[in-house]
């Protein structure tokens, strides 16, 4: 590991595809007109965001119709949008098929970009992002979780590989996880304790015993829409790839309330046909704390202070919680009464009184042997900010209430 720091290099021009000026929604509602010939676009509307790759927004046609655009801000966002939109007809059939339980986008048009790529322009779904703050336990809106993460997982691989998107063994996967923990490492930035820690899971190879199957590899609150407990799509696919199935439980694993995750669990793996991964949660701990070096990453490589400055002091405070808790993976060893530790059993065997029907043995020492361990520490949730990257393009299917106030679109800038 560096002994300090390491400077961040120049940034990364700000706009799509090298241009310094970050587009607007009016911007954005022109590429849709370009995308849709004939479509006459009165208001732009929710959902309206700008990440790291992507700037996207809500656009209202004169018929009332609601769709949604989603431009790439530079080269390497561009070709993760075409690996997207080959995935995106292959998912729709699947949800045709049933094999999926939720919408999907569906690409209606395209508006090449001045610097090349493309932006594309889709019907809005229904349904408004999850608040998993709010998410309760039981067998509604938590077990569709689980049922919908489930319904991903059993998609064949061809479709992922198809599509030209990476395709990952466990092994692979662990390597370039490692691979990450050392160029994180590089920074400066990574308190020695993580470092540790993410070490020892990564170099288990127990805990990698798991079968590749498709993921979104993006998962957040903000790309589950749902209505009336159920999920209703599942949007931004440009992550999706062969690879390890605790990637998409991460973000359940690091910010759903405890009962809840209990819930989306067992309904996960009832609808799994797979069967064996003991170190399914663990993965996901593990996964969702490296989200904060891959965003340390970032704002390194496009020479970001104030990210880097972010990740840096969340990763701080991740270190504070790692030196109270115990290693990814491990668990606490309890004794029973039909296999005694072995310290136990060489104490017992020179007590000076042998327990007999005249000596028995307190009531309770069943009781103790059969304690359950006790529970993990506190798990911390992925910092916002952090989430954000890792989310790359927002909220793209907010579906906002009627009295929300949409921004119109005078005749003239229409008629351009």
């Amino acid at each position: 590991m560096a002994d300090a720091p390491s400077p961040c290099p120049p940034a990364r021009p700000s706009g799509a595809y090298g241009n310094s000026v970050r587009p607007s929604p009016l911007t954005l509602a022109a590429l849709a007109t370009a995308a849709i010939p004939g479509l006459d676009v009165v208001a732009t509307r929710a959902p309206q965001h700008e990440g790291a790759d992507f700037a996207v927004t809500g656009v209202m046609d004169s018929g009332g119709r609601r769709w949604v655009v989603r431009c790439p801000l530079h080269a390497a966002a561009g070709a993760a949008l075409e690996g997207e939109v080959a995935l995106l007809e292959r998912l729709g059939d699947a949800v045709d098929d049933g094999a999926l339980p939720f919408a999907v986008p569906r690409p209606a048009g395209f508006a090449p970009l001045p610097d090349g790529g493309r932006a594309m322009v889709y019907r809005e779904l229904v349904g408004r992002p999850l608040d998993l703050e709010t998410l309760r336990p039981g067998p509604h809106l938590a077990a569709e979780i689980g049922r919908a993460i489930a319904a991903i997982h059993e998609l064949p691989i061809a479709v992922i590989e198809s599509a030209g998107l990476p395709v990952y063994e466990a092994e692979s996967y662990r390597l370039r996880r490692l691979a990450e923990l050392d160029e994180a490492a590089r920074t400066g930035y990574v308190p020695s304790v993580l470092l540790r820690r993410w070490e020892k899971a990564l170099e288990d190879v127990s805990l990698w015993r798991f079968r590749a199957t498709p993921v979104h590899g993006d998962l957040a609150a903000d790309h589950v829409l749902v209505a009336n407990d159920e999920v209703r799509a599942i949007l931004d696919w440009s992550e999706a790839r062969v690879a390890d199935p605790a990637d998409d439980l991460a973000w359940l694993v690091a910010g759903a309330p405890e009962d809840a995750l209990d819930s989306v669990l067992e309904a996960y793996s009832l609808a799994r046909t797979e069967r064996g991964d003991d170190h399914l949660v663990e993965r996901a701990t593990l996964a969702g704390e490296l989200a904060l070096a891959r965003w340390l990453l970032h704002g390194v490589r496009v020479g970001d202070r104030t990210v880097v400055d972010d990740a840096a002091q969340m990763l701080a405070d991740l270190a504070e919680v790692a030196r109270s808790s115990r290693d990814i993976g491990e668990r606490e060893v309890q004794a029973t009464p039909d296999e005694p530790q072995p310290e136990d059993a060489e104490s017992r065997s020179q007590e000076p009184d042998a327990l007999t029907p005249e000596n028995p043995a307190p009531d309770d020492a069943d009781d103790a042997a059969g304690q359950a361990p006790a529970p993990a520490p506190g798990r911390p949730a992925t910092p916002s900010s952090a989430q954000d990257w890792v989310d790359s393009s927002g909220e793209d299917g907010w579906t906002p209430s009627d009295s929300e106030v949409t921004q119109e679109i005078p005749l003239s800038e229409r008629m351009r």
